[in-house]
């Protein structure tokens, strides 16, 4: 079940290391775009995901701003140059008239549509203006983690499972992988234990790709959800993933402080160490960039893969 508001035609349309505080004030960009690119950022809050827009050459930063299960509309998205100039922190601000944006985690570009996971919704907003134009609600989701777009128009979303408790996040019994199609309808795709705690979710040559928390593993997926394992179950609480050109991907693992890449042979590597909750990581394709969200930290970190 879920709760639509001016999303068909927006879908249709489409048819993707110290601590600092943040709030108001300013991120600070340290470092150039040279060849042997490590740029840091600081001045976030709660970053949880980092996407390029190729289109706008920007980056987009969600900010949770906060507890990510709360719905008390102060989330952002922050606008970055590939340098890590900071154009704009609160490009999109949950806090603004007619905006609503509560604890943004992972997010999809499709046309011209920028899509954003929400809590329950996946809510929509023009890439070039910011503007809000429309959202998707889940009806019982409780933690929709992460979007990526296919071929079809259609969006792969994540339900982490996941609830505020007495001592943090516990188990809410909502793991679920579903598909948004261009015409607004929520497709259940899987649900249960099984999946892990899903959270990050690419979708590229080998198919639709789930990197789950709980379980630690990378399984495939096909629309009818049947699903392949990847990489096996551990205790690496993987969160992002994404796509090579190669055939392989790289995702990012809290438990190893890491992100790791496998290459198109099978190969596995740990090409960035060190890092403290590293979330949902994305992946400039024309500079070969992995862009990491340092969770815990309010810092976002641009390293070259060469």
């Amino acid at each position: 079940m879920m709760h639509r508001a001016c999303c068909v035609a927006a879908l249709a349309a489409a048819s993707a290391l110290a601590c600092s505080g943040a709030g108001d004030e300013g991120a600070e960009g340290a470092g150039g775009a040279d060849a042997a690119t490590a740029i840091d950022i600081a001045g976030f809050a709660t970053p949880e995901s980092v996407l390029h827009d190729p289109m706008g050459d920007v980056y987009l930063v969600s900010n949770i701003n906060g507890s990510p299960v709360d719905k008390d509309g102060n989330g952002f998205i922050s606008r970055l140059t590939p340098d890590g100039e900071v154009v704009a922190l609160r490009w999109i601000d949950g806090t603004a008239e007619g905006v609503t944006l509560n604890a943004p985690k992972g997010m999809a570009i499709q046309g011209s549509s920028l899509f954003v996971a929400d809590i329950d919704c996946v809510r929509m907003f023009d890439l070039t203006s910011g503007s809000p134009t429309g959202e998707v609600c889940v009806e019982g989701a409780t933690f929709l983690n992460d979007v990526a777009p296919d071929d079809q128009g259609t969006l792969w979303v994540t339900d982490s499972g996941l609830r505020a408790g007495p001592g943090g996040l516990v188990p809410s019994g909502t793991d679920a992988l579903y598909r948004l199609s261009p015409d607004g309808r929520m497709a259940t795709i899987g649900r249960g234990e099984w999946l892990g705690r899903p959270n990050g979710v690419a979708v590229g040559p080998r198919g639709v790709f789930v990197a789950t928390f709980g379980t630690g593993e990378v399984f495939q997926v096909a629309v009818d959800g049947a699903h392949t394992r990847v990489m096996p179950a551990s205790d690496r609480q993987l969160d992002g993933i994404e796509f090579l050109d190669d055939g392989g991907f790289m995702f990012s693992s809290w438990g190893d402080a890491c992100v790791y890449r496998v290459s198109g042979d099978g190969s596995v590597e740990r090409i960035v160490t060190g890092l403290d909750a590293p979330a949902d990581i994305g992946y400039d394709r024309g500079r070969a960039r992995v862009l990491i969200p340092l969770f815990n930290e309010n810092r976002v970190l641009i390293r070259s893969l060469d």
